[in-house]
């Protein structure tokens, strides 16, 4: 994926001029010219305001990167840092587990770096089609029994903030994280406990929309001996008090949850190294 050093770079601070010159006296104005000077005030003012407001309205994306909104610094996170930055090799759960239980998970392997089409379901690349797709980032983990395995993965897309924040909200309406058919894709690998995991042994995901960069998270996890999973169940299904799935009783609606949340949470300080302002 990536050498082991950051790549972003940041812009110099800027440099305050503080000349100073001269006042000259001012002449008296006209009346008429005053009133005259105000009233292009307050147009020139109105139309500004107007413009701002329109394309807020719109969606403009000039305007997300006219607040500073704009994902232009985050564009190249995916191939400028660490594989061990985005993927630990341990994540600990302190309290993930059911009941508050603390869990422990190792990184099994990590994917290469691969287009959206060869690591995402066709209906769920096309659910995501309105904010575009760079690259799919991979890893799966394994709980310290060996027992489940889980995949996590980012999706760094081409959406800007209004973009990503459109489909966030789409996600939650139309409540899509609880779509079976939008499942993400397990990343099984040969000559581990995760070898056995396919596209029907997966038992839970999540799937979370980013703002604050141009990234979706999703995690889905499974039994690393390979049976099949009738019922799978989202993550708020999975981890609700009484479910009795087989999905809830393993605790894997806690790992797929408990794995995203740490990998989100890591990649969340990234971005803000990223983007932070030089002093």
């Amino acid at each position: 994926m990536a050498p082991p050093s950051y790549r972003w770079s940041a812009e110099p601070p800027e440099t305050p001029a503080e000349t100073t010159t001269r006042l000259r006296p001012v002449p008296a104005r006209h009346p008429g010219r005053t009133a005259a000077a105000v009233a292009c005030v307050v147009l020139g003012l109105g139309l500004i305001g107007g413009a701002v407001t329109g394309s807020y309205l719109t969606g403009d994306s000039s305007a997300d990167a006219a607040s500073g909104g704009g994902y232009a610094p985050l564009r190249t996170l995916w191939h400028s840092t660490p594989v061990d930055t985005f993927f630990p090799r341990t994540l600990k759960g302190d309290g993930a587990g059911p009941g508050g239980a603390d869990r422990t998970w190792t990184r099994v392997a990590v994917a290469p770096d691969t287009g959206c089409a060869d690591a995402l379901d066709p209906l769920l690349l096309k659910t995501l089609r309105p904010v575009g797709c760079e690259r799919v980032l991979r890893a799966t983990y394994a709980d310290v029994t060996s027992s489940t395995v889980t995949t996590v993965g980012l999706v760094f897309t081409e959406g800007e903030p209004s973009a990503m924040e459109a489909l966030g909200t789409r996600f939650t309406d139309e409540k899509l994280t609880q779509r079976t058919d939008l499942m993400p894709r397990t990343y099984p690998v040969k000559g581990t406990v995760a070898a056995g995991f396919g596209d029907g042994q997966r038992a839970s995901w999540t799937v979370n929309i980013l703002t604050e960069a141009p990234v979706v998270v999703y995690a889905v996890s499974g039994f690393a001996d390979g049976r099949r999973i009738p019922d799978p169940q989202p993550v708020a299904k999975a981890t609700a008090d009484g479910a009795k799935t087989a999905a809830a009783q393993s605790g894997l609606g806690h790992d797929a949850k408990g794995i995203a949340d740490r990998v989100e949470r890591g990649l969340r300080t990234t971005v803000s190294m990223a983007t932070e302002k030089p002093r």
